[in-house]
């Protein structure tokens, strides 16, 4: 259990302090909201979504890939402080958005371009779709979700009414990453265990 702030009204340095904590957590209507520890599995999974966009975005100078320590402030109550908070698994910012001169040790004061989901097992329907309603309202362009055990990645593009869903064998292009094939089972590789 962390330390919850005192006021009434949640402020960034609230958000840092409580990270400090060693604990991860979203900000939900205003509420914390402690997030699960997660497994290897589902590491491994964010680790290679990450190590598949970060070089490509950095060699195209497309933007900025971030892993899942990066708060995301979605919504500020000039009265009642910070009300919503993401923390996506794998996150990616295009080139542009972070102000000049903007303190880096600050969270993130909006919406990411792409969120990634690594659906966990005790994370269940309602709340994975109340994650991607909250990015698609706030600004984010595309959401992936990926599913481990059916090797799955589906892509929500906002403002498009369904998702598209793509397998192991399949291979796709994001319009966030033009020119960058996925090869969606290379997603789903994890190292073998040491014996």
């Amino acid at each position: 259990m962390f330390d919850m702030p005192t006021t009434k009204v949640l402020t960034e340095a609230d958000l840092l302090r409580l990270g400090t904590q060693g604990q991860r957590f979203e900000v939900i209507d205003g509420e914390i909201i402690e997030m699960m520890p997660v497994g290897v599995l589902y590491s491994d999974i964010a680790g290679n979504t990450y190590d598949t966009l970060k070089p490509f975005a950095r060699a195209n100078k497309l933007g900025e890939v971030r892993m899942d320590s990066l708060i995301f402030v979605l919504h500020v109550d000039a009265e009642r402080g910070i009300r919503k908070t993401r923390i996506p698994d794998v996150s990616f910012v295009r080139r542009g958005r972070l102000p000049k001169g903007f303190d880096r040790s600050r969270p993130f004061p909006g919406a990411p371009d792409l969120a990634v989901e690594v659906v966990s097992p005790d994370e269940g329907a309602d709340e994975l779709l109340a994650k991607i309603r909250d990015y698609f309202a706030y600004g984010t362009d595309e959401v992936w979700v990926l599913y481990s055990e059916q090797q799955e990645l589906h892509q929500y593009i906002r403002g498009e009414k369904a998702s598209h869903i793509f397998t192991a064998e399949d291979t796709f292009t994001s319009i966030l990453f033009p020119g960058l094939d996925i090869k969606i089972g290379d997603l789903f590789i994890v190292p073998e265990a040491d014996a």
